[in-house]
């Protein structure tokens, strides 16, 4: 019988859609229809379950399923016995610490003796043993920003990512627990097709990881001028350079970090460089 990998997906959700997102740009053909429970991949050996995120790690532990895209925050949160496999790079976002905005912080120390209302109980409790700091833990699931202005705690630790919400319930953060974003994570040792097959899906993740963080990039320039040029945007391995019906001239093209792209372009004109196109990369692989 051959290997199927079956991967957790939150059911709903911007975390979903990112995902699904994700596995589409990767090659991967399905339908997802309202409240479906699974999907069958038509061109790869994957099956994909839609669970709560919050029991996506027990799941992936109990090898209902063997891999799972979920939030870092609940997978730490959960401390079950999964492997991190990769960090997605979308969905990110901070558990941090909040308290009224007419509370003057002094510092981790303000919270001693306290009482948190947090969703995360298991990272709280770490953040406060780091710092040395005994406070009160109250657990509670949802409307979390409410519990300083009904008198249920000081403060409160949950995820954050713009703070529009804590603003409007009169909250301010005050400390950043973690950075969190969406990670793949798996049971550990899968059986060898199992193992294959994920080898193989994240060979696609991490062609279309690339494509997202670079631009193709082709201008012209003086033959003078092509070392230096190139210094700037070596590429890959190096650059391609073409011969311009221009005497003296080609065309040259690259690959360049997007966080770096706007600095590069400057330094590219300085060097002489003339009719400069950037265009995106689907995917990229080295």
């Amino acid at each position: 019988m051959n290997s199927v990998l079956r991967i957790a997906i939150q059911k709903s959700g911007r975390l979903q859609e990112d995902s699904l997102k994700l596995l589409k740009e990767s090659g991967l053909q399905f339908s997802n229809g309202r409240d479906q429970l699974k999907a069958q991949v038509r061109n790869f050996p994957v099956e994909l379950l839609f669970l709560r995120d919050d029991d996506i790690p027990q799941y992936v532990e109990d090898r209902v399923a063997d891999a799972g895209i979920v939030g870092e925050n609940i997978w730490v949160e959960k401390q079950k016995q999964n492997q991190l496999i990769k960090r997605l790079d979308f969905s990110k976002c901070r558990l941090s610490i909040a308290i009224p905005r007419s509370e003057e912080y002094t510092g981790v120390s303000w919270l001693q003796g306290k009482n948190i209302a947090t969703s995360y109980p298991a990272i709280v409790k770490q953040f406060l043993q780091k710092h040395n700091v005994q406070a009160g833990i109250h657990e509670i699931s949802g409307s979390v920003e409410i519990a300083p202005g009904i008198g249920l705690a000081h403060a409160i630790c949950d995820i954050v990512s713009t703070g529009s919400t804590l603003l409007s319930n009169g909250l301010k953060e005050v400390e950043v627990v973690m950075q969190s974003e969406a990670v793949l994570i798996a049971t550990p040792d899968l059986e060898t097709g199992k193992q294959a097959i994920l080898e193989q899906l994240l060979f696609r993740i991490q062609a279309v990881q690339l494509a997202k963080n670079n631009k193709y990039i082709l201008l012209n320039c003086p033959n003078e001028a092509i070392p230096k040029i190139t210094s700037v945007i070596p590429g890959m391995k190096s650059p391609t350079i073409l011969p311009l019906g221009r005497e003296g001239w080609s065309s040259l093209h690259s690959v360049v970090d997007e966080n770096d792209f706007w600095e590069k372009i400057g330094q590219l004109k300085s060097l002489g460089a003339e009719g400069i196109l950037v265009i995106p990369i689907e995917k990229m692989i080295l």
